[in-house]
């Protein structure tokens, strides 16, 4: 679906916690996302040199969330011994009334975009829940490929990959 509304991304900061601990607490962000703890009145005061944390706006109105990584140099390992040249996204809408408008689509691009700036990345990887079949058909619909389900922490999830190569051939 397309929109004619303007969607842009600006840096998450302390400003904006009680947004995100409201869109934490929203049933369809929790299903995505149950075991994590966010920490975010740390968090969106470190601001570490491998990670974005990026509100999306549409026409100005604060719509969903952004984080990129390099799984590579992220200091809790959480994605473990990966090589280098990689990028991680957790992307999510905060309320589900903005759910299957295509804003999620065109977050996905932006962020994207944003990944490969760099010419030395690669690939970018993400982590649905094995049981988030949803969010597993948008990502393929993306051009994202399966790797491989994997279990982070206690979370079932399903890692896929995107190439360089297929984004610049315009899989996404």
């Amino acid at each position: 679906m397309q929109t004619n509304h303007l969607i842009h991304l600006r840096d998450a900061t302390p400003d904006d916690l009680a947004l995100l601990r409201h869109w934490d607490a929203q049933p369809h962000t929790v299903a995505s996302d149950p075991d994590n703890d966010w920490n975010w009145a740390t968090e969106l005061h470190h601001n570490p040199s491998w990670r974005e944390q990026l509100i999306a706006e549409l026409d100005g109105r604060p719509i969903g969330f952004i984080q990129l990584i390099d799984p590579a140099l992220e200091e809790t390992h959480y994605w473990g011994d990966v090589p280098l040249h990689l990028r991680a996204i957790d992307i999510w809408i905060g309320e589900a009334d903005d759910l299957g408008k295509g804003y999620g689509t065109v977050m996905m691009q932006l962020a994207l975009e944003r990944c490969f700036a760099p010419a030395d990345v690669t690939a970018v990887i993400i982590d649905p829940l094995v049981s988030n079949v949803r969010a597993q058909r948008f990502y393929q619909r993306l051009g994202f490929k399966f790797v491989e389900n994997r279990m982070f922490d206690e979370d079932h999830c399903a890692v896929y990959q995107l190439s360089r190569s297929d984004w610049e051939n315009g899989k996404c």
